[in-house]
Formats: structure tokens, sequence, C-alpha cells
């Protein structure tokens, strides 16, 4: 018993020996003989079962089971019933597997079956048996083991609710990490571009020459700065935002057109063609398309400075085609300006998030293109594999399913074995009819005054269910025994005893 101090625990065995030995203790004084001698023996056993219980209950169990065996073959001893229940609760809640309690009930049945044939000569005292077992034993392990059912749910719960609370919780922190991600990106993606362009912007006034040395040296350094800018900002991620900050979430209202005479303005060569309207595009496929144009015409700008760029913008229908090429360098990138690479695979997963694709190769002139297409007016962003379900909702499943057999088990369980018990009427009918017929020549050849003993040694083994249909009542101080005339006969053969003799024979019942 966890939580329970060890003294506690001892005072509680202590309380439950006295309780099951208290039945036994105070019928001891009107028993004689092996009845006596077994209840005196009960005491120091069940002390013993007691003491073992915890390590061992269905070890615990055998000792009242066995004391009841050796009073009665059918259990019919009340003095040993309290123990029994006890026992068998104790032995329900302390066993977590259910296949050696099975093992232990098969087994007592069947002790219980060679006492009832062969030491009681009562074939029928086997049912009695079984349905004593069944209630007093039975019934007690099914309400123990329900209780221990109940504290593993409860265990189970609590675990379970620990589990998701800490599965929140990374939850919770796996989505602000990925916010801060999508921050940085768009950070890397607008303050990229525009700083790129400064960078351009300078690096045309550093060789202008109109602007005399210190000037050239002074956007030399502004040029310089605007690349520092850019790699620094590669290295941002993680610290965009306070915790308390709610993140930007719409798309900016940038549209292409403003996007082109920004890098026009810069000082890069830029072509724009539209065909089809592009107003009405999803939000998630107008941040595509505007980040894939910024990103775009920045890579043009970092290594093919001074090369003319052609953006194309088509819709057809459901798709729009968005085409961004360059001509080759005439002079090397751009001095100065970091590329950290990972520019075309950000822009790749965002096109995928928004329904669409991306390539990215270089054209056969030498210079490079890059082309997305995205899903227009109406079309849905790809399909999202739905999550697979938790550790925590699988276990809490599981521990569902269990209850719902074990609950099952405990209702289905007591009436299998009281079914089963009302099956084995029938057999033990034909078999109790079988080898309870009395010839009628040792019937005719018994004779009143003659000695117990004689008489039983010349009859069958076994007797008749009960007396036939009919029979008159059982004489006051006298024990009569019936057995059939035939097989499955209705009436029988009735012999009396007194003292320890035969002092009546009779044929009754309906034949």
């Amino acid at each position: 018993m966890r939580g329970v101090p060890g003294w506690f625990s001892r005072l509680l065995d202590i309380g439950l020996w006295l309780v099951v030995c208290a039945p036994p203790v105070s019928g001891v004084f009107g028993l004689d003989g092996r009845d006596a001698v077994v209840a005196a023996a009960g005491v120091p056993l069940l002390g013993g079962a007691v003491a073992c219980g915890r390590r061992w209950p269905l070890a615990a169990l055998a000792v009242p089971v066995g004391l009841s065996l050796m009073t009665d073959p059918e259990m019919l001893t009340p003095a040993y019933w309290a123990a029994l229940a006890v026992f068998g609760y104790l032995a329900g809640s302390r066993t977590a597997a259910v296949r050696p309690a099975l093992w232990f009930f098969g087994a007592v049945a069947a002790v219980g079956l060679v006492l009832c044939t062969a030491v009681s000569s009562d074939l029928w005292g086997w049912p009695t048996m079984l349905l004593t077992m069944l209630i007093a034993v039975v019934l007690p392990w099914l309400l123990g083991r329900c209780r221990r059912q109940y504290a593993d749910l409860m265990s189970t719960g609590w675990r379970l609710a620990e589990r998701m609370e800490r599965e929140q919780q990374a939850v919770a922190d796996r989505t602000r990490i990925r916010e801060r991600a999508r921050i940085a990106g768009d950070m890397h993606d607008s303050l990229g571009h525009d700083l790129t362009l400064i960078a351009v912007q300078a690096g045309v006034l550093e060789v202008d020459p109109t602007l005399d040395a210190r000037q050239q040296a002074a956007v030399g350094e502004l040029r310089e700065a605007a690349g520092a800018a850019t790699e620094r900002l590669r290295e941002i991620i993680g610290v965009l935002r306070a915790d308390d900050e709610v993140p930007p979430r719409a798309p900016s209202d940038e549209g292409p057109d403003t996007v082109v005479e920004r890098a026009r303005a810069s000082g890069v060569e830029v072509t724009l063609e539209r065909s089809g309207a592009t107003g009405d595009l999803p939000p998630m496929v107008a941040l595509a398309v505007q980040r894939v144009l910024q990103e775009s015409l920045t890579n043009a700008a970092k290594h093919a400075a001074g090369a003319k760029v052609r953006v194309r913008i088509v819709r057809d229908g459901d798709t729009l085609r968005l085409t961004v090429a360059n001509d080759p360098a005439p002079a090397g990138p751009l001095a100065g300006v970091a590329s950290g690479g990972s520019g075309l695979v950000g822009l790749d997963e965002r096109v995928r998030l928004a329904g669409g694709t991306l390539r990215a190769d270089p054209t056969d002139d030498g210079g490079f293109e890059v082309t997305a297409e995205l899903p227009a007016a109406g079309a849905a962003p790809r399909a999202v594999e739905p999550p697979r379900p938790t550790t925590s909702a699988r276990e809490l499943e599981q521990a569902r399913r269990q209850i719902r057999r074990r609950l099952t088990q405990a209702v289905l369980a007591p009436v299998a074995v009281l079914a089963g018990i009302l099956l084995l009427m029938l057999p033990l009918s034909m078999i109790s009819s079988v080898f309870s017929v009395l010839d009628r020549e040792v019937y005719d050849g018994l004779t009143t005054g003659q000695p117990r003993d004689e008489v039983e040694s010349r009859l069958p083994h076994f007797t008749r269910d009960g007396p036939p249909d009919g029979a008159p009542a059982t004489p006051r101080g006298q024990d009569c025994a019936y057995y059939s005339t035939r097989f499955l006969s209705g009436d029988g053969y009735r012999l009396c005893f007194a003292d320890e003799r035969l002092v009546s024979k009779s044929v009754v019942g309906n034949p």
C-alpha cells in the first residue's frame, strides 16, 4: 500500500486477522472431532495468509479455500465465508494479471470435483460447491478487480493530463519558433531587397565622375555598410519580437508594379509585362508573388549587376505564371553584398505552401530565370496532411478500451460461470441416474436391522439426486438415502438409517 506508514500497515493486518478469525473461533466451541481441529488450526493459518497477502495474494486466498474444503467439500462453511470474501476481494485488487486467478479457480473446481466424488460420494455436491465459490470468492474478486481498474484509470488519467500539458507547452514553443522564423524570412525578403537596392545605388554613385574623391569614399562606405547590414540581417533569428507582441499576419500592400518601380529607381534596368488581372489573388498567393519578385530582383542586382531584367506576369484562367529573367552579367557580382544561399530555398517553401511550384535555372545565353506557377482566384492552397494522433491520445484510447473490456468481463464472467454450472446439471443428471441404480436383487436382499456399514458396502457409489417426486417426508431421527430403480426412473428406493442400522426400506415416487 503506497503512502501508508509501515506501522499503520501492520495495524491493518492485525485488524484483518482478527476479523477473519472471529467466525471460526466463535464456532470452535460447538464443534468436535476433525472440524474442531481444522477450526483451531485455521487461526494461525489465516494469520500467515494475512502476512503474505500483500506479496502473494492468491496464496493467501488458498488458505481459507483449503480450510473450507477440508470442513465441507461443498464449501457450505459459514465460519470461513468472511475470510473467503475478504481474501477474494484483496486478491482481485492486488493482482494485475487475470490468468493466474483463472488458473487458481480452475484448480479449486477440479479439487472440489475430486472431493465430492471420492470423499463424500455425492456428485451433486460439486455444482453446490461451484455456486458457493462463485458467490463467496469470485464475486468479491471481481469487485476487487473493479477497484483496481478504477485506481489504474485514475492514475492513467493524471499521467496523461501531465503529458498533455507538456505536449501543449511544446506545441506553443514550436509555434513561437515557427512564427519567429516566418518573420525572419519576411524581413530577409523585404529588408534584404531594400538594402541590396541601396548597395546598388551606392555602387553606381561610387563610380560617378562628377563626385570628388571624398564623396566617392563616403559613398563606398555607404555601400559597405549596406552589405554589412544585409549580412547581419541573415544572422538575426529568434529575437525579432518580444513574446507579448502580435506578429503581422496580413500580406504587404505592395504590388508587382511598386516592387519593379523601386528596383528601377535603384538603377536596375527592369521591364514589366502583364497579361490578365491580378487584383483578386488569394492572400497567400499575392504574398508569394511579391516575395518571389523581390528575391529574384535582389539576386539579379547581386549577381548580375548592370544586366537587363525582364519580368512577366501572365494569368491564364486559374493559373498565374511569374517569370523573372536576367541577361548575362556584364561584370562580376556586386562587391560587398553577402549572399546567404537560402533565398531560393525559402521561396520554394513559400510557393509550395501557397499551392504552386518554383523553378530556378540558368538560361542558355548565360543568364538566369526564375519561374513560379501559382493558383489564381478560387484555387485552394495545397492540402496539408492531417496530424497523426499523439501518444497521449493513443494511450487514452487504449485505457478506454481496456476499461470497457474489463467491465464487460466483470459483468459477463459471473453470468458465464452460472450458465456453465446450469449446463453441468444435464450431464450430471445422466451420470447420477446411471451410477445410482440399485439392483432389485440387492434391494430384496437387504433386511432391517443390518449395520449401516454392511448395507452401504452393497449399495451403488452414488445416490440419487434427492428424493423422487411424491416421496413422503423423512421420518424424525432418521437419515434416508435414495437410489434409482432404473435409468431415468420416476420412482426410487428409500433406505432409512437410525443408530447406524437400517430401520426401513421402501419404494417411493411415481413409477
